[in-house]
């Protein structure tokens, strides 16, 4: 046999191995647990997802899943936050046992939480009756900006409006601030629609402190100020009411306020998208769910 004649025979070798084990009968397909946004869901049995990164096996990225049992994704909608299992082989990724992703306060004390979730029911027995649910339309509220002028939600109708809530005491950077981050990462990442089809709202819940002139030099950290992010306080009750609207408990808790994390997406038709809770999604997750809002927004128009 030549050299020739033997340098094909190893590629062709090399070749066939490769093959087998890419061949679906061969390849022995891979599991990872995942965690992610759901941007869309295109069919019975697909599920477009921003996922996050998966240490040695990818970066975050969106990806779109076959999803392996068709009852899995009736429970699903936007924007919401999920667990799943990622299968990973010769063909299209699959997502299998997906839950509902259930927000855990790492840095609380279970017995904590517990009472504070207690003491939320006692104090405010009837606030259920508010909160709002995915599709519905979110009623208007009036509150002043950071410039000491009235702001409506009205004002932003046909726009995509995402509202998150804040206090500008908050001493923890994975609370407040890192909410507050988000949004200044999205108003860069969508510096050319903002005002214009993006609006975002930081609502305080401790107006008490907060006045517009406080808030303004807290907005002052994002200097890339673009228009169309406002910082709103305003009377307590008003405040109390829209907290309610989308789920915020607040406490006050030695001197400080102890809280739950909320961020909430609303379409150009001013129902409520999602309410994403915690802090654990990133910036890019939360700015890929709005892409995908504002995307249908103007493709329904």
């Amino acid at each position: 046999m030549s050299r020739s004649q033997r340098v094909d025979s190893w590629i062709y070798l090399r070749l066939l191995v490769f093959t087998l084990l890419m061949s679906s009968s061969a390849f022995a397909a891979q599991r990872y647990p995942a965690f992610g946004v759901v941007l869309k869901i295109p069919s019975p049995r697909t599920i477009v997802v921003s996922c996050a990164e998966i240490p040695h096996f990818m970066d975050a990225m969106e990806m779109t899943f076959a999803v392996a049992d068709p009852g899995e994704i009736a429970a699903l909608r936007q924007g919401m936050l999920i667990d799943f299992t990622l299968v990973a082989d010769a063909g299209a990724p699959v997502a299998e046992h997906i839950r509902v992703h259930r927000y855990v306060d790492p840095n609380a004390e279970p017995l904590a939480v517990q009472r504070m979730e207690m003491l939320g029911k006692v104090l405010a027995p009837n606030d259920s009756k508010d909160l709002l649910a995915a599709g519905q339309a979110v009623p208007d509220f009036a509150l002043t900006d950071q410039y000491g002028q009235p702001v409506k939600l009205s004002d932003f109708a046909g726009k995509t409006v995402a509202i998150t809530f804040l206090y500008t005491r908050c001493p923890f950077a994975n609370y407040c601030f890192r909410l507050s981050n988000n949004f200044g990462r999205i108003e860069r990442r969508f510096a050319d629609r903002m005002g214009k089809d993006l609006v975002l709202l930081s609502v305080t819940f401790d107006p008490q402190t907060d006045s517009p002139a406080v808030l303004k030099k807290y907005a002052a950290t994002w200097k890339e100020n673009t228009g169309g992010w406002y910082f709103l306080t305003g009377p307590v009750p008003e405040i109390r009411r829209v907290c309610h609207m989308f789920g915020m408990s607040v406490w006050s808790d030695e001197g400080m306020l102890a809280h739950s994390l909320h961020t909430a997406v609303i379409g150009h038709d001013g129902k409520l998208i999602a309410n994403l809770d915690g802090n654990e999604f990133t910036a890019e997750q939360l700015g890929d769910l709005i892409q995908n809002v504002m995307d249908s927004g103007r493709a329904s128009r």
